[in-house]
């Protein structure tokens, strides 16, 4: 196969078309102070055991003890996925030997999870929208960490993370492209972080996924949809544990090519868990396949059903945060954004509170132009996030009202900005500070204009028959002013007096 996987909903092989079909399961580490199952402290940077209680530890006689606020948090998220929420739920024994799980089993949920049926709009880079059914969200706890490179001949355990609290979220097969898969996953951060359910950390692993891939012949899809028969797809293979949005489009179009390979030779794609390689660039083969039987769950005899008070469902509902699909759609209205601005402005919360901080009584266009570009560019070059910005939003707010009272050009504006950036006061001080007002005095403007087609008469006759040759007039003016002159009231002189 020669083609790359591109944002195209087939792919050409050797003998046809492909698509691929991928569905995703996103762990997401719920954030709270104490683990599923115990009191132990939850964080990250503690050294290695030091956050581990008895029944972490899986001691004998130990028994689970439910916390009530990681359940809030998984009800509060099935709500922002706009997902049924089971007011009756069970916690199962997933069984299998790690040495980093000492009890030999995992608790987590899988006939009766806590959060049923959602969807979700995401939006796709060229501005239009798709949707991406939510199966289920299920509660579990998580695995400790095996170290492997402190000793030559033993590996180590570090328990801390063992039964910190995870919540799986389980997507339809509804996802055609790389591009579709991390849309898909940014969305679900950005709910998520907007909940305050999880911090979306995924350097620190609190947000990783599970991409399951599989290619079948261009058409297939439509006929599985229309059915719901799965003999249409292909057999797919789970990468795990993929914690970056450029990892997750890599290991899919590795995986979707190396499928399409095996199947034009014809041989047989096996059900196996992969891992994804970065540095190789390639998915490499883990484990086969379990199946449900392979784990012996049954419910777990220490934890009675979890059985949830409507009222207390209706409570959290109303304590919902503004979500983003309802904040895009108010930027748009009350500010009067586009599609593109609200989508970029609310992709972070701390960058949509402090647009809307700053765009109070101002042009909110020029406000959302300098916060996405102008500050989020400078954050980036720190290696910051937006809720890292230590500018205050008064300051974006003074720069555009001095723009949109003439005291500066826009071009005046960026060297206001880099000054105020590097800390030496608000952009009205700046301005005074450095003398950056703009020059509105015509008669000014018009001296510097006579001066220059005095000494270029030659130029100003070729401007009637090159009407554009005005702008070599309108920089030599904004030379000769210092780049302070106002462009509107130079270009209306300059047309005047060349009789343009």
């Amino acid at each position: 196969m020669t083609d790359t996987v591109s944002n195209a909903k087939t792919i050409k092989g050797r003998t046809g078309d492909w698509e691929i079909v991928m569905g995703l399961e996103i762990h997401a580490q719920v954030a709270s102070k104490a683990k599923l199952f115990s009191g132990a402290a939850v964080g990250f940077g503690a050294g290695p055991n030091e956050q581990v209680s008895l029944v972490d530890a899986g001691f004998p006689g130990m028994l689970p003890t439910l916390n009530k606020h990681c359940v809030e948090q998984a009800v509060k998220t099935g709500l922002g996925l706009r997902a049924q929420i089971n007011k009756r739920s069970q916690f199962d024994r997933k069984n299998y030997f790690y040495p980093d799980l000492p009890t030999g089993y995992q608790i987590s949920q899988l006939y009766y999870p806590i959060v049923g049926e959602g969807v979700v709009e995401v939006e796709a880079e060229d501005g239009s929208f798709f949707n991406v059914g939510i199966e289920r969200l299920h509660l579990e706890q998580d695995a400790g960490k095996l170290i492997h490179d402190l000793s030559p001949t033993e590996s180590y355990v570090d328990l801390n993370r063992a039964g910190t609290a995870l919540m799986e979220i389980v997507s339809r097969p509804d996802l055609r492209t790389p591009e579709e898969a991390v849309a898909y996953v940014k969305k679900i951060r950005t709910i998520l972080i907007y909940l305050g359910t999880c911090d979306g950390d995924m350097e620190k692993g609190n947000l990783r996924a599970d991409v399951n891939v599989s290619v079948c012949r261009a058409g297939n899809y439509k006929k599985f949809k229309a059915s719901g028969d799965f003999s249409f797809l292909g057999t797919r293979c789970e990468i795990k544990n993929v914690n970056s949005f450029r990892f997750i489009s890599q290991a899919i179009q590795y995986e979707a090519r190396r499928q399409i390979e095996i199947l034009e030779d014809g041989g047989s794609i096996t059900q196996e868990t992969r891992l994804y390689d970065p540095t190789a660039g390639e998915t490499r083969s883990m484990r086969s396949k379990e199946e449900a039987q392979d784990y012996r769950y049954f419910p777990d005899p220490d934890l009675l059903p979890l059985d949830l008070e409507e009222a207390w469902i209706a409570e959290i509902k109303a304590s919902l945060p503004e979500l983003p699909d309802e904040k895009r759609k108010r930027l748009m209205s009350e500010y009067g954004l586009s599609q593109y601005d609200a989508i970029v402005l609310i992709s972070e919360q701390a960058k949509a509170d402090y647009f809307e901080a700053a765009a109070k009584g101002r042009d909110a266009k020029l406000v959302s132009n300098w916060v996405t570009n102008e500050i989020s560019a400078r954050l980036t070059a720190d290696h910051k996030d937006f809720s890292e910005n230590t500018l205050p939003a008064a300051y974006v707010a003074q720069l555009v009202e001095l723009i949109e009272t003439n005291v500066i050009s826009s071009k005046i504006a960026k060297e206001v900005f880099d000054h105020v950036w590097n800390g030496e006061g608000s952009p009205a001080e700046v301005v005074e500070k450095h003398g950056l007002k703009q020059v509105t005095d015509t008669g000014a403007i018009e001296k510097a204009v006579d001066e220059i087609i005095a000494a270029n008469p030659d130029k100003a006759a070729a401007v009637a028959d090159k009407p554009q040759a005005i702008g070599w007039f309108v920089g030599q003016v904004m030379k000769a002013t210092g780049g302070k002159a106002n462009p509107a009231a130079v270009n209306d002189i300059l047309k005047a007096k060349l009789g343009l």
